[in-house]
């Protein structure tokens, strides 16, 4: 699995698809619900969603991993979480800005 920049990949166990901010400095396997993600367009067929991995996908939010240096956009919401070697992505925080004061 090559994730360049701009690539758009979808879960196979739910509804969720992401597209690529930032590609990891290592090969890994980007995951959704538990199942390896593949490219939108891809006709794979559905696999069932594991428990474990079902804390869900937020439209919009930016997932990051400190480990990799992957950062992908979910471009659509779904049940599955993202994950990446079968670690959780976390939701990359918006950094704070200076107050005005």
């Amino acid at each position: 699995m090559e994730l360049k920049p701009g690539s758009r990949w979808k879960s196979v166990a739910c509804n969720s698809e992401v597209v690529v901010i930032r590609p990891p400095n290592s090969a890994v396997t980007l995951q959704c619900g538990g199942h390896p993600m593949v490219a939108t367009g891809d006709a794979s067929g559905p696999a069932e969603l594991v428990p474990a991995h079902s804390g869900g996908t937020v439209a919009g939010k930016r997932y990051f991993d400190t480990e990799t240096g992957v950062e992908v956009l979910a471009a659509k919401a779904g049940q599955g979480s993202i994950s990446v070697d079968g670690r959780p992505l976390p939701v990359k925080e918006a950094k704070a800005l200076p107050s005005s004061d």
